[in-house]
């Protein structure tokens, strides 16, 4: 049996894009997409502000991107010190996926977590990605980890949100 491959959906690693390549995601809204380092972080999170519109957003840009941060941030610190971040928009939502290529993270560090202690060092990150976005996905193992971030647009309803009975009206 031949097998075949769709081209179209097959994306390179990390940092082996090639210059100037269309992108797999076409006109399906990606704002942002590129390596980051441990000298990135700043400049990363003013990308991401950039790229967003805070009259979209509102209130919630800031929280979106402070959770961000965090993220990108667990990245260096913890997972080899470099990673991918991808922005998408779609009519009703924003996602940041953030890709590394680290060990994975530990089991204990898998399900949403508890608040931390007033004066715990560390264990904030993924906390306030949890309470700042709407939803925050992680599929980890041995060869990386990726962790999604979703925020929902003010004043628009998700899927998620009609199965739960939230109606246009709300």
């Amino acid at each position: 049996m031949e097998e075949t491959v769709d081209h179209e959906v097959l994306r390179p690693a990390p940092g082996r894009e090639p210059s100037g390549a269309p992108s797999a995601y076409g006109e399906t809204g990606r704002l942002l997409d590129r390596v980051f380092g441990r000298n990135d972080i700043t400049v990363l999170r003013h990308e991401v502000l950039q790229h967003l519109d805070r009259r979209l957003l509102g209130d919630r840009l800031d929280g979106f991107v402070l959770a961000v941060n965090e993220v990108i941030t667990n990245v260096v610190l913890h997972a080899g010190g470099s990673g991918r971040l991808v922005l998408t928009r779609t009519a009703d939502t924003v996602w940041c996926t953030v890709t590394d290529s680290g060990p994975g993270i530990p089991e204990r560090f898998r399900r949403p977590p508890a608040v931390p202690a007033a004066f715990e060092d560390g264990g904030r990150g993924i906390w306030l990605a949890y309470q700042l976005c709407d939803e925050v996905t992680m599929a980890t193992g041995p060869i990386g980890t990726t962790i999604g971030l979703r925020v929902d647009l003010p004043g628009r309803h998700t899927s998620s949100d009609l199965v739960n009975g939230a109606t246009s009206g709300t």
